[in-house]
């Protein structure tokens, strides 16, 4: 479920902003419906890429000792000999800490292929599109933009405590803090939208 802690969220705030800014713009009705769903759609691939990248890990970290190229490296920085013996020895002690911690926790380690990622980066970018479809969507219902921008403001504030509720559950955190916390994203990404439309309009 964290394709959707991730994709939901940013989808539902993206567009609140950028939906927001631009209905108070002097615009026409077409090339607001143009401009935001282009960026709702390029949106939804930045975030599929990024969480691919994401999911499909990075190989260069799973070393936790010292690779001969590393090793090279830094002899070539004139590095002394027991300094770097320092070095590998502080990296193996982080690794097997790490290791111990991820134990005592009950983390599992998922290794992801590239078919792996690419579902999970998908299944973030149809939670992207989701989420950025429900502040556009008062928009696309009714074209009195300033009527649509107060059910858009609704609906978001409405969703990301709901949204919220959900995260506290999933993620076994306190419910007032999840809740503030995200209602406070969402009063920032209304007045600084506020203060764009005013800078530019």
């Amino acid at each position: 479920m964290t394709d959707f802690l991730i994709g939901f969220p940013e989808g539902l705030l993206l567009l609140f902003f950028t939906t927001f800014v631009s209905h108070g713009l002097p615009i026409t009705i077409q090339r607001f419906y143009t401009v935001n769903s282009w960026i709702w759609l390029i949106g939804s691939v930045v975030v599929m890429i990024t969480a691919w990248q994401a999911n499909k890990g990075d190989s260069q970290h799973d070393e936790s000792t010292l690779s001969p190229e590393e090793r090279l490296k830094l002899e070539n920085l004139d590095i002394g000999d027991n300094i770097i013996a320092d070095i590998a020895e502080e990296m193996e002690k982080d690794a097997s800490d790490w290791e111990h911690t991820l134990q005592q926790e009950h983390v599992q380690e998922r290794h992801y292929h590239p078919g792996k990622a690419m579902v999970n980066a998908l299944i973030t970018g149809v939670f992207f599109l989701l989420g950025g479809l429900l502040p556009f969507l008062p928009y696309l219902r009714n074209e009195d933009f300033s009527a649509a921008a107060k059910g858009s403001v609704g609906i978001c504030f409405g969703v990301m405590i709901l949204f919220s509720l959900v995260k506290s559950r999933m993620t076994n955190q306190g419910v007032p803090a999840m809740v503030l916390r995200n209602v406070l994203y969402t009063a920032a990404v209304l007045l600084g939208a506020f203060i764009m439309q005013m800078i530019f309009k």
